[in-house]
């Protein structure tokens, strides 16, 4: 049979579609390999979200076809979908697929060494619409068992309506499209059945999940997921700030599955730059949702992203956005150095920052986020937690068990043997915080 070696880029929806990918590849009898060996097929899932994205895109499929010059290498996703001028003329690439062509990845192969020995590329185009007035379709996907065992990123809609300027994932994803509720149910339900004790509800655009049939369903679904016998945690993908209302944040605490981690969007905490970003938002309305979560819980985990570096960013609009950063004490924040992204809004904008510039700003930011989440995992040190163990990790020469608590802090718990930890896997278990093996990782011991 032959062999699959397969690559992933960007977030956890492309993670997800991956996973579901290699499930259809072995299923079908594919043999799946680690991506740097030799293999008859390699499978790169693209990203666009950034320039960095699109190099690594291509250096990845480029890398494929120095490993193998024989192999049918094939691009899927995002990049494909806004680089197509660059896609079809790359020698690299024997097959391209669109985003909502990829669950077609197996019969396409199939087609392909069918019907091909010599062969230019062949581009499969999903027909993705930013226009409102065309509709594309959910593309059904299900997992049946995690690659990680104990959690699972779970796909509940794809597309994104906002087209903030300076971003390209609407013309890569096209407009929101929700899968339906008993469908995704229906792949919880079995994967609880195989063992997974958390899900992660993900998407492009998660906050706007049932707005295209009528109204939001997000808490609707959340209060079925919640109600699902063998899971035990459920977390959510990223959120536009807007959803969190007092309302929205008193109803995520009624359900005690769900995860007290937030990831709230930002950009920018500069009320001039989100305009010209096209955000939705004030910096003063961001603010009122993270006070509505740390209301209704006791130490919320609030993550985010911010991007420095944007055109017209001035020094004083900056440090506003570095005050505000400071005054909402993140526990985690993704820094981002701007860079422009062709044919979008932002693209046509004046006033562009150099390089230096934009590193010396992000420095800052990184070094500001490095001493807020340290602080933030410090205020476990002697607090009983709950710990969901996934894997054994060496450090130092000592064995210890890994896993996170539900506000995503990971954890080590030192172990004898690989079996005494791999028979911790997927236990969630009362610890407390004793002390740090590194800035990001706290020692825990069980409590008795």
């Amino acid at each position: 049979m032959k062999t699959v070696a397969v690559h992933n880029l960007g977030c956890k929806v492309n993670s997800y579609e991956l996973d579901v990918i290699e499930q259809e590849l072995t299923a079908s009898g594919y043999t799946l390999v680690p991506f740097d060996t030799v293999a008859d097929v390699y499978v790169i899932n693209t990203c666009t979200v950034t320039n960095i994205a699109d190099r690594k895109s291509r250096q990845m499929i480029h890398r494929a076809r120095k490993l193998n010059p024989s192999a049918v290498v094939v691009a899927l996703g995002c990049y494909v979908e806004t680089s197509a001028d660059k896609v079809s003329t790359d020698a690299s690439i024997d097959i391209a697929i669109g985003n909502n062509r990829k669950k077609e990845l197996v019969a396409i192969l199939d087609n392909y060494f069918r019907d091909h020995s010599s062969h230019p590329l062949t581009f499969y185009d999903d027909s993705i619409k930013v226009d409102s007035r065309e509709k594309t379709s959910y593309e059904e996907m299900k997992l049946k068992a995690a690659p990680e065992h104990t959690r699972a990123f779970i796909k509940i809609q794809d597309g994104c309506n906002q087209f903030c300027s300076y971003c390209l994932i609407p013309y890569a994803r096209g407009r929101i499209r929700s899968r339906q509720q008993a469908d995704i149910m229906e792949e919880i339900i079995g994967l609880a059945a195989n063992g997974v004790k958390e899900v992660v509800l993900t998407g492009i655009h998660i906050s706007s999940y049932g707005l295209d049939r009528g109204g939001s369903e997000l808490i609707s679904l959340l209060k079925k997921v919640h109600a699902v016998k063998g899971i035990e945690r459920i977390r959510l993908g990223s959120l536009e700030p807007r959803i969190v209302t007092r309302e929205n944040a008193a109803a995520f605490a009624s359900m005690p599955k769900l995860c007290p981690h937030f990831h709230l969007s930002l950009q920018s905490g500069c009320a001039e730059t989100l305009k010209r970003m096209n955000r939705h938002y004030s910096p003063e309305e961001y603010m009122e949702g993270v006070n509505a979560l740390r209301e209704v819980y006791e130490a919320p985990a609030i993550t985010t992203d911010v991007i420095v570096g944007f055109p017209g960013e001035s020094e004083e609009e900056f440090q506003e956005s570095m005050d505000f950063c400071r005054n909402v004490d993140f526990y985690e924040m993704h820094v981002f150095k701007y860079s422009v992204r062709k044919g979008t809004a932002a693209e046509k904008l004046g006033d562009k920052l150099t390089d230096a510039k934009k590193s010396a700003r992000s420095d800052l930011l990184i070094d500001m986020t490095c001493k807020q989440s340290k602080a933030y995992r410090e205020y476990f040190i002697g607090r009983e937690i709950d710990v969901l163990f996934e894997e054994c990790e060496e450090y130092d020469g000592q064995l210890y068990i890994c896993g996170y608590t539900d506000r995503y802090v990971k954890c080590a718990l030192k172990v004898d043997s690989k079996a005494e930890g791999e028979s911790l896997s997927g236990e969630i278990l009362r610890c407390k915080g004793s002390a740090f093996l590194n800035d990001e990782l706290m020692m825990v011991e069980a409590v008795k």
